[in-house]
Order: C-alpha cells, then sequence, then structure tokens
C-alpha cells in the first residue's frame, strides 16, 4: 500500500476514488494495465521521473529505444564489473591454494591522471646507465632553480625486451611548462584509464620481485600490458635509509570484455613480456648484475 501511495504522490497512479473515512485508495480494473506498465518500466532499471515521462509525454518509439539501449548499456556495464571481481576473487583463491599465504604484493587498478614532466631519454646498454640520466636531469633543474618534485619516475618504453638496448626515460613532474633544451623534453605523460599497481618497500634489490608479481597477476587475471611500464619512487631520499623507500611499479592495461581467465598464475600468457633489464634466476626474477649500487642507482639523484 506504501508503494501505491507513493506512486499517487508522484503522479504515476491515482487512485479512482479515496474513502474519506478510512483513507483506502480503489482503482479500477483499467488501471491494471497502467500499474503493469509502471512495474515493467521499474524493472528494466527506469527511473520514477523517467517513467512519468514514458507514461504521460508520449515518447515516441525511437526515443524509448534509445533510453533501453542506454540502460543496456548500463546494464552490461554492471556485468562486466561483476564478472572481473569474480575473475579477481577466483585468481586469489588459486594463488591461496597453491601458495597458502597472502601474496606479497597486492595488485590494484585505477586511472591515472595525465602528468607534464621534465624528462631525458635515451636508449641505454644496462639499467647501471641511467645516472647520467638523472644528472642530466638534476642539473637542469637546478640551473632553473627548479625544486625537485615527487614522485620521481622511470618509463620503460621497450619492456618487451625486443632491443638490445633499453629505452628508458627519467622524469619529474612539473607545476607549469618549462623551455625544453637539446637533452630535456617537457611533455604530458599520458593518462591512463586503467593502470595495474603494485607498490614495493625497501631496497631496490629486490624490486623485480614487484614486476613479477604484476606479470602474474595479469596472466591469472586475463589481462594485457597495452603501454610503457612506469616506475615511481613515492618516497626516496639520496643517501637515506633503503628501507624507507616506497615505489610504485604500474602496468597500463586493458582486457577484452569477456575475456576472463581460464589457468591458474602457473599458466602463463603469451600477451606478456619481461623487460629487457630483467633476467630469470631460479623461481625469481632479479635484474642482471643485480646487486645493492646497481638498484640504487637505478633512481640516484647526483
Amino acid at each position: 500500500m506504501s508503494t501505491l501511495r507513493y506512486y499517487d504522490q508522484r503522479g504515476l497512479l491515482t487512485p479512482a476514488r479515496v474513502d474519506a473515512d478510512t483513507g483506502y485508495r480503489y482503482y479500477t480494473a483499467d488501471q491494471l494495465s497502467r500499474l503493469h506498465r509502471i512495474l515493467a518500466l521499474k524493472d528494466l532499471g527506469f527511473s520514477l521521473a523517467q517513467i512519468v515521462r514514458v507514461l504521460e509525454a508520449d515518447v515516441p518509439v525511437a526515443e524509448l529505444r534509445g533510453m533501453l539501449r542506454l540502460k543496456q548499456a548500463e546494464a552490461q556495464r554492471l556485468i562486466d564489473g561483476e564478472q572481473t571481481r569474480l575473475a579477481h576473487i577466483a585468481a586469489r583463491l588459486r594463488y591461496l591454494e597453491q601458495e597458502e599465504a597472502l601474496p606479497a604484493y597486492d595488485v590494484v587498478l585505477k586511472p591515472v591522471s595525465p602528468l607534464l614532466i621534465a624528462s631525458v631519454r635515451a636508449s641505454i646498454p644496462t639499467v647501471d646507465n641511467l645516472g647520467p640520466l638523472w644528472e642530466t636531469l638534476t642539473a637542469y633543474l637546478r640551473d632553473r632553480d627548479l625544486p625537485r618534485a615527487t614522485p620521481t619516475l622511470v618509463v620503460w618504453h621497450d619492456a618487451d625486451g625486443s632491443g638490445m638496448e633499453i629505452d628508458a626515460e627519467v622524469a619529474t613532474p612539473l607545476a607549469a611548462p618549462m623551455p625544453a633544451t637539446a637533452r630535456v623534453a617537457i611533455r604530458t605523460l599520458p593518462g591512463v584509464a586503467t593502470m595495474a599497481c603494485a607498490v614495493h618497500h625497501g631496497d631496490y634489490v629486490a624490486i623485480a620481485c614487484a614486476y613479477a608479481a604484476l606479470y602474474a597477476w595479469l596472466d591469472a587475471n586475463g589481462y594485457r600490458r597495452v603501454g610503457p611500464e612506469r616506475q615511481l619512487h613515492v618516497q626516496y631520499e639520496d643517501g637515506g635509509d633503503p628501507e624507507t623507500f616506497v615505489t610504485e611499479v604500474q602496468f597500463p592495461v586493458s582486457r577484452t570484455p569477456g575475456d576472463y581467465p581460464s589457468g591458474g598464475i602457473d599458466a602463463p600468457s603469451t600477451s606478456t613480456f619481461r623487460p629487457a633489464w630483467i633476467m630469470h634466476d631460479g623461481d625469481v626474477d632479479t635484474p642482471k648484475g643485480s646487486s645493492p649500487r646497481l638498484a640504487k642507482r637505478t633512481i640516484a639523484h647526483k
């Protein structure tokens, strides 16, 4: 009865008469079809305001078709979202069944906004050669009395390891556009609709474990990398205690709707790649020539 009273208040279904003494609402058999139309539209996801318009404004069939297509798209997005959630739950269950422990890295999907950066990009033979790139960028900032903004980052442009050298770009955020130079570019790092992210705590010697965890997560959840990987140095102090360092590793990813994993984390996908600077060593992927000195120079500012 409260629903019928609400429909009356909204002008959707007015009773044929109301008993003055009891307040009972009486409806005629002719109103039953209108009630069914209201319930049918509500079941399709229409709001009461939309239902009023459909019933009272004599909406053309073409417009009603468009409204239904919008509702169809909304429903499909909800289904896709819940299927994604189910896939993530299934992948986590498979991991727990195999490892009997929580994963060392939790992978989160999030959008990333565009970012204005000053950067130095070059092809280098190993990660050990990132140092001069940071030196060039630091000199550019110092000459212009610009503070060193955080987080600084590295963009790995050839993360599939297809070249003999590593195409790397070191960068720092800018608050406003600045003039570029022959070595330092000023550009906007594109935003990413879906970024798979893992946070690494501590020394950079073991940061390859974060990359390995992301690749395993992509395989387990049916995603593929669709752009350069990024390494954000969220918390870092030159000469500071490595145990306090916080780094976020980011992979731009996508997945075709309906493309859900059928295997577990041990079933590798041919659509994911390992960076050129990562090699397989036993059961853990580690940087070539990994050492505290080499790992630290990955982000060193001199």
